[in-house]
């Protein structure tokens, strides 16, 4: 076993250790994530069980556990990214794909991966949710309620742990082992908590967009997380391939009771199937998914409730809505439209009087507005990333926006990097008027503005122009159809450069489908309906046109995704 840091998303070193094969390797990579409080050392006699002898393993100490210096995080969602820069690493260090790796997750851990799965779709060959944490018995009526609100008035708050030993396991040795481990942490940060109970009801109510097979090791005598909520987790996955054992009179800490070989034995047989699978990833059973999702928006009834909520939020739309600036472009122009979104990235209250500024305030912070600006600057992150890269090795930067808008984000772009070329397509002229306009306002002569059509690409092949960069911003969530978005990609893949980069959003997910069905209109002034990708739907349709996708940014929300 060795020891060393990897770098993680933001550079923060964090802990690992590595175990190399005891018997003849086969190959794959098992990667083992510790639970809540603990670290990666106590992980040390289940990675040296001989039914593991064959793999390569890997574990990592959390932000604020173990060996990791780096301080407990506050938001659930930098675990996430976490496991994803980890991830990364081991792929680049072992010169593997990620079909390669199989994960076991214990308890908190288990949320862990399995919203890694659903938002960043990784083709890994499979994993194991020990006890996931999806809901945690606080044991305390309204506790995260009261937690939110406690939040308020201190940031910081931490919360120590109610959890003892005897509540983990039956084995006395083990219960002395975890009340002797100086490494264990017994604090976690508050809002680290509110955000893994938000997540893990997003990611329960949602697994239907998870095709990674999966075995569930659940304990019958579980007094630290529900596991009823685990069920409803299992019956709502996609993949064909998964399995449910519960452990009877088993505690929560699976690997640490006397019977733990009964998980072990289930753990080694499902790998084992898991890495014989040719592929897993069940594509249409997602789109059905969400199509029948969206035809639910648009054709089902609504309970009484609702439906009187909806119509007395449309009517204080077109009423004292109006006195916000924001509400009142998207009653003219469509709330999809590329002005409202100018106004959402802006980002500065404005309206008639001051109840009017109070309204927009309250309208631009809405949670689809603040992914949507958080989205922006994952997408410049993205970009730069991209233009320094290229200029790094001597490369003329040539960027493709098949259609931006107006494009604001771009002449920010064009403003600070005066040696690229930008073109900026769009369907609309008023956009492109637009767009050129601003464009003089700086006096900026490396942008240019074309209009064009993302779908149709007979015309366009015949320009010179051959970019290296090409972004796909914010349009495939406006239209339904696969088929169409398969032209765009289509012609996407017959201009780009070879060996240039591709840098497209997504929404796998969003809170408000039913209230913006009901309340807003989009740019033909029609109910605004989406039908959200998965994101496995969506890598899929770019890897059939030779895409290879190589790295993704999320909210913390789980609504849009950059990828490139």
């Amino acid at each position: 076993m060795s020891n060393n840091t990897f770098n993680s998303f933001d550079n923060a070193p964090l802990f690992y250790r590595e175990w190399q094969p005891s018997a003849p390797a086969n190959g794959h990579i098992l990667l083992l994530l510790h639970r809540g409080h603990e670290h990666s050392q106590r992980l040390d006699a289940i990675a040296k069980k001989p039914e593991f002898a064959a793999y390569k393993i890997y574990s990592y100490d959390n932000r604020g556990h173990g060996y990791t210096l780096t301080k407990a995080t506050d938001e659930f969602m930098n675990l996430v990214r976490d496991l994803d820069s980890f991830v990364s690493f081991v792929c680049q260090k072992e010169e593997v794909e990620t079909d390669s790796l199989f994960i076991i997750a214990n308890s908190v851990a288990g949320v862990v991966a399995s919203t890694w799965v659903h938002d960043y779709a990784p083709k890994i060959a499979g994993m194991v949710l020990i006890a996931p944490a999806f809901k945690i018995k606080l044991y305390f009526p309204f506790a995260k309620a009261f937690l939110k609100l406690a939040l308020l008035f201190k940031k910081n708050l931490n919360i120590k742990s109610y959890v003892k030993s005897t509540f983990l396991t039956h084995d006395v040795d083990e219960q002395k082992k975890y009340n002797q481990d100086a490494l264990i942490t017994p604090h976690i940060p508050a809002r680290q908590l509110t955000t893994l109970l938000d997540t893990g009801e997003r990611i329960v109510a949602d697994a239907a967009l998870i095709a990674t097979p999966t075995l569930i090791l659940s304990a019958t005598n579980d007094y630290v997380v529900d596991s009823k909520i685990q069920g409803d987790f299992y019956a709502n996955l996609a993949s064909n391939h998964k399995k449910w054992v519960s452990l009877e009179g088993f505690y929560h800490g699976i690997l640490y009771e006397k019977e733990q070989q009964k998980a072990i034995d289930e753990i080694a047989h499902f790998m084992t199937s898991c890495f014989e699978l040719e592929d897993h990833v069940i594509i249409n059973k997602m789109i059905d998914f969400t199509k029948q999702e969206q035809d639910k928006l648009a054709y089902g009834s609504l309970p009484l409730l609702n439906k009187v909520n909806y119509i007395c939020q449309r009517n204080m739309m077109n009423s004292l809505g109006r006195l916000s600036k924001g509400i009142q472009i998207g009653l003219e122009y469509g709330f999809d439209s590329g002005v409202t979104l100018d106004h959402v990235y802006k980002n500065e209250p404005s309206g008639k009087f001051l109840l009017g500024k109070i309204i927009d305030k309250n309208y631009l912070q809405s949670i689809g507005w603040r992914g949507i600006r958080q989205r922006k600057i994952h997408l410049i992150q993205a970009i730069e990333e991209k233009i320094n890269l290229l200029e790094t090795q001597g490369v003329e930067v040539r960027i493709l926006d098949i259609a931006g808008g107006p494009a604001r984000y771009l002449i920010e772009i064009a403003k600070k990097y005066q040696n690229i070329q930008i073109q900026v397509r769009d369907y609309q002229q008023q956009n492109i008027t637009e767009g050129k306009a601003l464009a003089k306002k700086h006096h900026l002569t490396h942008i240019e503005y074309q209009q064009a059509d993302a779908f149709d690409w007979k015309k366009e092949n015949q320009d010179k122009y051959t970019p290296n960069i090409i972004i796909i911003s914010g349009l495939f969530e406006l239209f339904h159809d696969n088929v169409l978005i398969s032209k765009a990609i289509k012609g996407v893949a017959s201009i780009i450069e070879d060996n240039g980069f591709l840098i497209y959003t997504n929404q796998p997910w969003h809170p408000q489908l039913e209230l913006i069905a009901n309340v807003l209109s989009n740019h033909q002034n029609k109910k605004w309906i989406m039908r959200r990708r998965a994101q496995y739907e969506l890598d899929s349709l770019f890897a059939l046109k030779g895409f290879k996708k190589e790295k993704m940014q999320i909210d913390n929300w789980g609504i849009f995704t950059v990828s490139s």
